[in-house]
């Protein structure tokens, strides 16, 4: 795989979880990444120190991407961050991670609730994307966390599912609209992943009974989930572009 030397990634919901695994993992490749946090300060910041004391570069930045602000808030910082720094807010990898799960069946799900899932997994990677496109260099990376609940009916997920659903629809379209400049868009679809999102899946117990829907007899860490964005990253994956990518280790297949 080739290094990321002199790329810089942007990761939201970096300061935990699948999120910081995939920051450390572009670190570890030679990018410098941009720590995206809501409210874990301390985490992010940990984060940041962990990536150095390995020999790597990040920076943390702040936004609510559940607010509809947040994505152009954030999109405003990190350019002026990168101009700061580096004299331009050009760029080079956005992964759009960060998310919120509500686990409801239809019957469960306020008003409140879609909007504050749809916001979150679907209109503020929307927007971000939009904000930061002029600045993504061509050749560049898009790459989109959705969830293998998309292809597999889990009837708890009934807004979680749909908004996920439309990160991938639009992954496609922008493969196609950005294909030009040679940016690629893909979506990468996790199965259960031992995070503090799925209690269940880090539960040593509880987590036994979803081991047995999966192929390869585990539940996922976010290292499995880090390592197919690198490579989504890397240079050697620049002819796959529009796909969804299941990262589940088999999980009901």
């Amino acid at each position: 795989m080739s290094g990321l030397a002199g790329k810089i990634a942007l990761v939201t919901g970096a300061s935990r979880g699948i999120g910081q695994a995939i920051a450390r993992r572009l670190a570890k490749d030679g990018a410098t990444v941009a720590i995206h946090y809501n409210a874990s300060v301390d985490a992010a910041n940990e984060t940041v120190a962990a990536i150095a004391a390995a020999g790597g570069n990040a920076f943390a930045i702040k936004a609510d991407l559940s607010e509809r602000s947040g994505a152009t808030s954030l999109a405003a910082d990190l350019c002026a961050e990168l101009t700061k720094r580096y004299g331009s807010p050009a760029f080079d990898i956005l992964v759009n991670n960060a998310g919120l799960g509500k686990r409801a069946t239809i019957e469960d799900i306020s008003e409140d609730d879609f909007d504050l899932l749809l916001q979150t997994n679907l209109k503020s990677p929307f927007f971000l994307i939009k904000a930061l496109m002029s600045h993504l260099r061509n050749g560049g990376r898009i790459i989109n966390i959705s969830s293998m609940g998309t292809r597999s009916a889990y009837p708890t997920m009934a807004a979680y599912a749909p908004a996920k659903a439309g990160l991938e629809a639009l992954s496609r379209l922008l493969a196609v609209h950005l294909g030009g400049r040679q940016i690629t868009v893909n979506s990468v679809m996790p199965g259960a992943t031992a995070t503090d999102m799925n209690i269940v899946a880090r539960d040593p117990v509880a987590s036994r009974a979803v081991a047995e829907t999966i192929a390869l007899g585990r539940v996922g860490q976010p290292d499995d989930i880090a390592r197919v964005v690198a490579f989504l990253a890397s240079d050697e994956a620049g002819w796959v572009t529009g796909q969804q990518i299941d990262a589940s280790g088999g999980q009901r297949l």
